[in-house]
Order: C-alpha cells, then sequence, then structure tokens
C-alpha cells in the first residue's frame, strides 16, 4: 500500500513546479513585451539607439566566435561525409555526398550548431553580465537614474546577436561544406570539381534561404532567454551561476523546439 504521505508529498512538489512554471512564463512574456515597446521606440526615434554597444556586441558575439564556429563546422561536415561514404559507396552513388552534405549543412546543422555555440558564449555572457549588475544593484540605480535597463542593455544585445548569427550561419555553411568536400575527395575520390557541380544541381537557393532565415529567430531566443534570466538575479553569486546555467540549457532547448517546429512548417509548406 502506497504511504499516503509520500503521495501528498509528491503531488504538492508537482503542484509547486507547475505553479513556478506558469509564473515564469506570464514573466517572460512580460518582459518580451518590454523589450518589444523599448525596441519600437528605438526604431521610431533613431537617435535613441546606442550604437558602441551594438558594435561592440557584434564583435564579442560574432567575430571573437569565428573560430570555434568554423572549426566545429568544419569537424561537423567531415564526421558527416565521413558517415555517409559508407553507404554511399555500397550502392556506387558517390557522387550524391554533395547532397548529404549540401542539404545536411544548409537547412539544418550549419544553423543549429551556430546557435548552440552562441548560446554557450553570448548567452551565458549576457545572464552574467546582467545577473552580476543585478546583485550589485547596478540596475536598480539605472532606474533611480531614469535610464532604461531594456534600452541600455537588452536591446544593443539583442538587435547585435540578430545582425551576426545569419552571418555566422553563412560562415558555417561555408566550412562545413569544405570539410564535406575534403572527406569525399579521400574517402569516395569525388574531386573538387565534380562534387561543386553536382552541389550546385543539388541544393538550391530555397535550401540556403531556410537555413539562413532561421538564424534572426534563433538569435532573438539567445538574446532574450540570456537577458531574462540574468534579471531574475537574486541574492548573490550563486545566483548568478544558477542563472547563467539557466540561460544556457533554456536557450539550447528553446532553439532545438523551434528548429522542430521550423521543419513542421516547411514540410507542411513543401519548402
Amino acid at each position: 500500500m502506497k504511504n499516503p504521505t509520500f503521495t501528498l508529498d509528491f503531488v504538492t512538489r508537482v503542484g509547486k513546479n507547475t505553479v513556478n512554471m506558469v509564473n515564469q512564463l506570464v514573466d517572460m512574456l512580460s518582459f518580451i513585451g518590454e523589450v518589444a515597446i523599448t525596441l519600437g521606440k528605438s526604431v521610431m526615434q533613431p537617435k535613441r539607439i546606442r550604437w558602441r554597444p551594438i558594435l561592440f556586441n557584434i564583435r564579442t558575439a560574432g567575430f571573437d566566435a569565428l573560430p570555434i564556429v568554423g572549426l566545429l563546422s568544419f569537424l561537423l561536415g567531415v564526421v558527416v561525409a565521413y558517415q555517409g561514404a559508407g553507404q554511399l559507396r555500397q550502392y556506387g552513388a558517390n557522387i550524391f555526398v554533395a547532397d548529404l552534405i549540401g542539404l545536411s549543412m544548409l537547412r539544418e546543422f550549419a544553423p543549429l550548431i551556430t546557435a548552440i555555440i552562441v548560446a554557450g558564449r553570448s548567452g551565458s555572457a549576457y545572464a552574467a553580465q546582467i545577473g552580476t549588475m543585478a546583485v550589485t544593484e547596478e540596475i536598480d540605480a539605472m532606474r533611480t537614474l531614469g535610464i532604461s535597463p531594456q534600452e541600455m542593455l537588452v536591446v544593443p544585445k539583442l538587435v547585435a546577436l540578430i545582425i551576426v548569427l545569419p552571418l555566422l550561419t553563412v560562415f558555417a555553411d561555408v566550412l562545413g561544406i569544405f570539410g564535406g568536400m575534403l572527406m569525399a575527395s579521400t574517402q569516395l575520390d569525388v574531386g573538387f570539381i565534380e562534387f561543386l557541380d553536382r552541389f550546385v544541381k543539388a541544393v538550391g537557393p530555397t535550401s540556403f534561404l531556410v537555413g539562413v532565415g532561421k538564424a534572426p529567430v534563433f538569435a532573438a531566443i539567445i538574446a532574450i532567454v540570456g537577458c531574462y534570466q540574468g534579471f531574475m538575479t537574486k541574492g548573490g553569486a550563486d545566483s548568478v551561476g544558477r542563472q547563467t546555467t539557466r540561460s544556457v540549457v533554456q536557450s539550447i532547448f528553446l532553439v532545438i523546439v523551434a528548429d522542430a517546429l521550423f521543419s513542421i512548417a516547411f514540410s507542411l509548406l513543401d519548402l
């Protein structure tokens, strides 16, 4: 026979966790609304846009991320081509490695791996920076001085990431395809010219645009979640670390969910 106390405690925990999740969802929606209003005001009044923080975030989130994004995309292209080489060789379909690499990298792997890397690098940095400012009461001081924290801290990061992530995705596309091309040349005897000739025929502009089109949505998710978790920081250094971890986990989870929804939508639209 089940222990009634255990059952009651379990139900209580489930109820509390559900209420907390609903409260967090409401808070995040409210935060998104505030950011959207602030961004709209900045667009209507361009003088309010803070270009220096935007350019700084473009450098830190974009240019500084090129080595790690390029390396991982190159290795991913190598792995995909290597894993597909054995199967393609069995059927004498070596040339179709260009289809495999092109479609998989441009449509799925490049935007997804880039978003995950940026979530780990920049999303966590946003949460840690804003969280530290919340702990040291700098954000309260900004509000006291009449400075909007969203305009000062969130909008520049959001705008910079929306600009940067599509460019990083294109960079990942190039490096991933180069890695697959190199592996195709060594494992399947498919030369660079043959590979590129088949690649142009197999991969159209739609596949490229589908991958790049996901990037701004992923960027918005990463920036908003990272900044939101930073504003939710309360207490001391332990809270900063906890919120930073949550920002990375939630960003990656939501990016993968968004990617799955994109896949369903593009399938229904026959893209």
